[in-house]
């Protein structure tokens, strides 16, 4: 899997408020819009606040009118200047007997509260980055190969009923690089060596230098869907690569695993998870 060869401000969308706007239409697919509409109406207020409440058009001689204001642009200008406080790096401690999130399933059956956590990334990124035009079935892509999507069971929060974790690094199972602690058990509850973490499957390491704050509450979990679905979206985009160029998006995906058969996979779920169709066993080759 994917999770043994990595190499290395978000807009506020809370999950409870995430949650109760989604609606899985039609065969599942959310739409998920509350970064937007809430960038867009702190950018209308401001235009507002700054109108004189008994001004004329022609109150003054000479006066200019005012240009029109693309507002999507002022919103992206708006997320690539926000300097959000850093989220707080962490795995969060849950109790076991927490119910499956009752969201209706997606295309193919992915879970819907996974295809939320996707549709969420998009869109923050389509705000943040909109030049690398990431797409919430290629993180799709990346989860079902990586971990089945949490194994197909996590809360109404996006959390996995059951953590996830990947082998440990220790060299005992053959393909495996061997990688010593670098986070002190922080993030993947062990010392001695690292194993990656949560639905993504994160390196520690590569989660601190990504880790990402998709539900806006503070904390960045690797365990969580929805942080996990936007820092892998980060990670995917780093360095300026472009998702709409096949090339570039296998570049990318390459960073998770260094095999031309697991790029085959996540393009291979993506595509599918788009149309609806399953893939072909041929589309699936073995990763090794």
């Amino acid at each position: 899997m994917g999770r043994h060869r990595k190499q290395a401000a978000t807009s506020p969308i809370r999950r409870s408020s995430l949650i109760a706007l989604t609606g899985l239409v039609p065969a599942g697919l959310v739409a998920v819009t509350a970064a937007a509409t809430e960038a867009t109406s702190t950018t209308n207020a401001a235009v507002e606040h700054d109108l004189l409440p008994d001004a004329e058009p022609e109150a003054a001689l000479g006066s200019v009118a005012a240009p029109e204001i693309d507002i999507a642009d002022v919103v992206h200008a708006q997320a690539k200047q926000s300097r959000a406080a850093a989220p707080e790096v962490r795995s969060v401690a849950l109790p076991d007997n927490r119910a499956a999130a009752e969201l209706p399933a997606g295309p193919l059956g992915i879970p819907g509260i996974a295809v939320a956590a996707y549709q969420s990334a998009e869109e923050q990124l389509g705000v943040e980055n909109p030049h690398c035009g990431m797409s919430w079935s290629l993180l799709a892509g990346i989860g079902r190969v990586e971990s089945t999507h949490a194994f197909g069971k996590a809360d109404a929060e996006g959390n996995p009923i059951k953590a996830v974790y990947g082998p440990v690094l220790d060299g005992s199972l053959a393909g495996n690089n061997v990688i010593h602690d670098s986070d002190g058990g922080n993030l993947d509850g062990i010392g001695g060596y690292d194993r990656a973490v949560g639905p993504m499957q994160f390196l520690p390491e590569t989660w601190q230098r990504y880790a990402a704050d998709g539900n806006a509450d503070g904390v960045a979990d690797p365990q969580n869907l929805f942080d996990a679905a936007l820092t892998a979206g980060r990670y995917l985009c780093d360095g300026g690569l472009n998702m709409r160029d096949l090339s570039q998006q296998s570049k990318a995906i390459l960073r998770y695993n260094n095999s031309m058969a697991y790029v085959a996979n996540v393009m291979a779920w993506s595509g599918s998870y788009s149309s609806g169709l399953a893939p072909a066993p041929k589309d699936l080759p073995r990763i090794h």
